[in-house]
């Protein structure tokens, strides 16, 4: 038997252990997924999982129904996963986005490519650019939130993004490049 959101909140909020486990195997799945974006080896999305929900064992109680249960976890998972990235979050200097913004936009296969294989290069970004390109084109956050978030000038976060955008399109050009190649082969 499925038990709702609300009578798993009821029975985490208890204590229990059933509900804390039914909990689990409901989004746990879904919030490795998020965990796996910020981190650049599968042990440490496992780290940042279980920690984010110990977390959210420890504060179910403050859960308020103004969203989703699904998006109160997920929030917590970024949180936490930002918490584990900050120590090593080494950011490339900062760079003149109008010189970005000249360079013309090489048309780009993207249907060639699954989400495993997307989110794979968005794993081999540098941590500072992996951080920035997730909290602003996956989670939707605006520079001025992500530099108050994470303690960096607009302008880094900007530059961040800019490098993660560059950085992709450079592998993406270069895969369809080797994918077309390896086609006209045969």
């Amino acid at each position: 038997m499925a038990f709702s959101d609300q009578e798993l909140i009821d029975g985490c909020c208890k204590g229990e252990r059933k509900a804390q486990r039914e909990l689990y195997n409901k989004y746990s799945s879904q919030m490795y997924a998020v965990a796996m974006r910020y981190s650049k080896m599968q042990q440490e999305a496992e780290d940042i999982l279980q920690e984010s929900f110990l977390k959210v064992f420890q504060n179910i109680e403050k859960f308020r129904k103004d969203s989703s249960l699904p998006y109160w976890i997920k929030r917590i998972v970024v949180n936490t996963a930002l918490n584990h990235q900050r120590s090593k979050l080494y950011l490339y200097p900062m760079v003149d986005i109008s010189d970005l913004n000249n360079q013309s936009d090489t048309e780009l296969t993207l249907s060639s490519f699954g989400h495993k294989e997307l989110m794979e290069m968005i794993r081999r970004l540098p941590t500072g650019c992996q951080v920035i390109f997730n909290l602003y084109a996956i989670e939707g956050y605006k520079h001025h939130e992500i530099a108050k978030m994470l303690e960096i000038s607009e302008g880094t976060s900007k530059s961040q993004y800019a490098r993660a955008k560059s950085l992709l399109k450079e592998w993406i050009v270069e895969s369809n490049t080797v994918n077309y190649g390896r086609a006209g082969e045969f």
